[in-house]
């Protein structure tokens, strides 16, 4: 582009020319570019959760005959060039080339070393204007420039500075451009097709859940958050939303504590790529360079939920005070329970009405990929009238034969019998562990307790509960539950004595 002069508002060194960023005042010969104009031509994007997206651009282009170069501006900024796919008809591609280096404050002055530029000064007392010639030196820490036969420093002192380029140098671009050496067959106009990936686009869901404690439902809206930091906008595009991780994006497998306690095997109706899910946004969408678009894909009401107060204790863990338990709300993905949907990685927010109908927020939680028809359990926060003290009241060897005479109560997971050629010394113990659960609520609740640290290894791996004052269930070989019934305004004390090789 042929510029007889760019004026840019700059301070007194290279950070204030920055922040000045201000090429607001920046004068082109052939007028002020419209915001909305782009080269892009039928833009189709294909949106991964993990910073990765595919653009497809169809640009109608007069390409001539022989061997001839070609520019596509608005492309991405953050374009990986080795994917780049180039198609048009009786048209072969010899080389591309990206040209990333943009058009800013600090780039101007960076290419601009070596070079003569024009000072204009203001004299603030009188509005009179000067102007000088100076080659600028140097940019490392600070503007030095050569003005005339002496050195100097551009100093951040509030005087009013502009510098007056003579020309865009070679290399800079106003938007991100790729070009590309053809050789055709033919000279017309034809379609042109370009395929690429690229970092900087990407997606998560957002759900805001409303529960209803006293009906035992939760009202849930779900809303897919696009955020774009390509440098690109990219205009009325056709869009659709993947939701899986594709090898080679690099971005998260997992979100946090993910809540499913059993995963979903029905299979949700929307439309596959692969093993992943497609959510295409209804309608085309400009999304637009560093913004942030919401679109909803999910809204149902009266989805069945329940509140669990929960906690988990670790083998001979001994509280020095009471532990305030989890609060969680647990719900289901199922088509026959009223969200029947496949529900994408993001954070579920909830929120309950007060005694004035007004929706507060109580607490939220993350989530993973989780398939139609599974059971989720998310963690809300901490209970303020609900505590657990878990406590070794008592802990000795015991015999063989003690031993022996509890082999009844052993708890086992149904696997065969193995030989070990190397055995620890035998060494018995029981343990008894009390477990003070308290309620300081006007309502009686259900208090699931968790009993974790029981498998410790191939040596230790008998173990007998030869009493429990609340009958407990295996949740696996190193899991046990108790299900804990508290009264309103009061507490229970519960003993559970394990027999073990450690």
């Amino acid at each position: 582009m042929a510029l007889r002069a760019i004026s840019a508002a700059c301070g007194l060194s290279a950070a204030a020319l920055l922040a000045a960023g201000a090429f607001a005042p920046m004068a082109i010969a052939q007028g002020v570019p419209d915001p909305d104009a782009t080269a892009q031509g039928d833009v189709s994007l294909t949106i991964y959760n993990n910073d990765l997206a595919l653009v497809q651009d169809v640009r109608q282009l007069p390409i001539a005959q022989g061997k001839t170069r070609v520019e596509f501006p608005d492309v991405s900024a953050q374009i990986q060039p080795e994917t780049l796919s180039f198609a048009a008809a009786d048209t072969t591609i010899i080389e591309q080339n990206f040209d990333y280096d943009l058009l800013t404050p600090g780039k101007l002055m960076e290419k601009a070393v070596g070079q003569m530029v024009t000072l204009l000064r203001t004299n603030p007392a009188t509005g009179a204007e000067t102007r000088e010639r100076a080659k600028v030196l140097s940019v490392a820490g600070g503007t030095v420039l050569q003005i005339g036969d002496r050195i100097e420093v551009l100093r951040d002192d509030g005087l009013p500075v502009r510098v007056i380029f003579d020309r865009v140098p070679p290399g800079l671009r106003a938007r991100p451009t790729l070009s590309v050496n053809l050789d055709s067959t033919r000279a017309g106009t034809r379609p042109v097709n370009l395929r690429y990936l690229t970092d900087g686009l990407g997606w998560s869901a957002d759900y805001v859940a409303l529960y209803n404690e006293a009906g035992g439902t939760i009202d849930m809206q779900g809303w897919v958050t696009l955020t774009n930091n390509t440098g690109t906008t990219f205009h009325n595009a056709d869009t659709v939303l993947v939701a899986g991780n594709p090898n080679g994006g690099g971005g998260p497998r997992g979100f946090g504590e993910r809540g499913m306690t059993r995963a979903g095997t029905e299979a949700a109706s929307r439309e596959r790529l692969g093993d992943f899910y497609l959510y295409p946004i209804t309608g085309r969408t400009t999304v637009a360079n560093a913004q942030t678009k919401q679109v909803s894909f999910l809204d149902v009401q009266s989805v069945p939920a329940k509140k669990i107060y929960s906690r988990g204790v670790y083998w001979q863990q001994n509280d020095e005070q009471p532990q305030n338990v989890q609060s969680r709300i647990a719900f289901s993905s199922s088509k026959d329970q009223g969200l029947g949907d496949a529900l994408p990685a993001g954070t579920v927010r909830f929120y309950q009405r007060d005694s004035q109908g007004t929706p507060q927020f109580i607490g939220e939680n993350s989530i993973g990929h989780t398939p139609m028809g599974s059971e989720l359990s998310l963690v809300t926060g901490d209970a303020f009238d609900i505590t657990v003290k878990a406590e070794v009241e008592k802990r000795e060897t015991i015999t063989s034969d003690e031993w022996v005479k509890t082999e009844r109560f052993r708890i086992t997971d149904g696997a065969q019998s193995r030989t070990i050629t190397l055995e620890r010394p035998k060494t018995y113990y029981r343990t008894v562990m009390r477990y003070t659960v308290t309620n300081a609520k006007k309502t009686p609740v259900e208090v699931e307790l968790t009993q974790t640290g029981l498998n410790r290894s191939w040596w230790a791996d008998d173990f007998r509960i030869p009493s429990e004052d609340i009958k407990g269930e295996q949740l696996n070989y190193d899991t046990r539950r108790y299900k804990v019934a508290v009264p309103a305004e009061g507490e229970r004390v519960f003993r559970v004595t394990y027999e073990t090789r450690y």
